[in-house]
């Protein structure tokens, strides 16, 4: 079931991917949209991802959720422990230019997928690990999962409304993040290795993800000992207004970030005094008097709809949005005109509907193909990399290069 669409970014680059569930997928699902041959590495007898399990919709080796994450990529079975089975992962390495793992930290040295023991058989190959706590660390041969290591960053400590408890992003954000981050990393290499000749390992891990991205909040305390904390209404630490509203019916999100939106929020508040308010003058006096002016702004706007103030604040170019359902989101005018719903067509779930990835390069791809069923293009993949014909195909098959339940 061949992805390639000539014409697109990656054309040419060929990654071989030992992942699962939904970091490492998440990463070299936006190589494939980019072009990329991307062939997944299942364990044949495990029932390959273990992504293809997660329920509520799944069945038959199969789910909504790997769906979403496996798009345009080919499936290969292969045993890396079994010496026939190793025997064909070094022969596609010797015509790849990556090799992708999500593993978890300790893993990569133990399976022989790391630079240096690769090397020999294409000196250019990029060996790229995203893991939960990386190669090195007290921690590296720990698991480590998305909701880990939004407790372990302090995300959660500062997530949700005051006096609630610890909360987590609604989405996999560090687990999204990572995957992009290693993808990036993998693009990186590959960029670099087709430059020297020499390969590399790329080694990116959740928690340094997380880390990273506490940003500009790690600078603060780093440097003041600021302590970040929960705001009320999930408002900007620093910046006023810049927060949830509530209006008479829902909420919105009203942003400041330069006083020229301040400006204009006061008039289309009806309160163009407040510019002049000591209390209001600047960003320094705003932050100052959060509280006074957060409650001033919301007893105006509990005087109308979210829909009538959100037209107004945009006909004053006020930046604003109304907080959304998902189902809203995904049915939002802006999402269908960006073309960010992808349809491929499955023989059990019929047509399927998820969301393209956001990197956006050329032209883009133009045809998708669904995910596919473990071991689907094994024998496709035996012929065209690797030269294989029917009877060594079965010699690997019977020495157990595949599994014992290969089909």
């Amino acid at each position: 079931m061949s992805s390639a669409q000539p014409g697109l970014p990656l054309a040419g680059v060929r990654v071989l991917a030992i992942e699962q569930y939904g970091a490492g997928p998440f990463g070299s699902l936006h190589l494939a949209d980019l072009g990329a041959d991307v062939i997944k590495i299942e364990t044949p007898d495990g029932g390959g991802d273990v992504g293809r399990a997660v329920l509520p919709w799944a069945e038959s080796g199969d789910s909504l959720f790997f769906q979403s994450l496996n798009r345009n990529k080919r499936s290969l079975c292969l045993d890396l422990r079994n010496p026939a089975g190793r025997r064909v992962f070094e022969k596609l390495v010797s015509v790849s230019d990556a090799v992708y793992s999500s593993l978890r930290g300790d893993v990569p040295a133990k399976l022989g997928i790391t630079y240096d023991a690769l090397k020999h058989v294409n000196p250019r190959i990029v060996c790229c690990s995203l893991s939960g706590f990386g190669q090195t660390g007290p921690r590296r041969a720990q698991p480590g999962y998305d909701y880990m290591l939004q407790a372990l960053a302090g995300w959660m400590s500062i997530t949700g409304e005051p006096g609630a408890p610890p909360t987590k992003t609604g989405v996999s954000l560090v687990d999204f993040s990572g995957g992009v981050t290693a993808a990036l990393a993998l693009v990186a290499g590959v960029v670099g290795a087709r430059d020297s000749g020499v390969g590399m390992d790329c080694d990116v891990s959740l928690y340094d993800v997380s880390i990273a991205m506490l940003n500009y909040l790690a600078a603060w305390h780093l440097n003041t000992g600021f302590i970040p904390k929960r705001t009320t209404h999930s408002a900007h630490p620093s910046l006023v207004p810049f927060q949830n509203y509530l209006a008479a019916d829902t909420w919105i999100v009203i942003a400041c970030p330069k006083e020229k939106f301040w400006r204009l929020l006061t008039i289309a508040l009806g309160h163009p005094e407040w510019v002049d308010d000591p209390r209001y003058v600047s960003y320094a006096t705003r932050y100052e008097h959060a509280d006074e002016l957060t409650a001033d702004i919301e007893a105006v706007l509990a005087t109308n709809t979210a829909s009538e103030w959100l037209k107004i604040l945009e006909s004053h170019g006020v930046p604003c949005a109304r907080v959304a359902t998902v189902a809203e989101a995904l049915a939002d005018e802006q999402t269908i005109a960006r073309d960010l719903i992808v349809e491929v067509e499955h023989p059990t779930w019929g047509t399927v509907r998820t969301v393209r990835t956001a990197a956006r390069a050329g032209a883009g791809r133009q045809l998708n193909q669904r995910a596919p069923t473990v071991g689907e293009d094994t024998v496709e993949i035996m012929r065209e990399l690797c030269n294989y014909g029917d009877e060594e195909h079965a010699q690997l098959r019977a020495a157990g290069a595949f599994g014992s339940v290969e089909q």
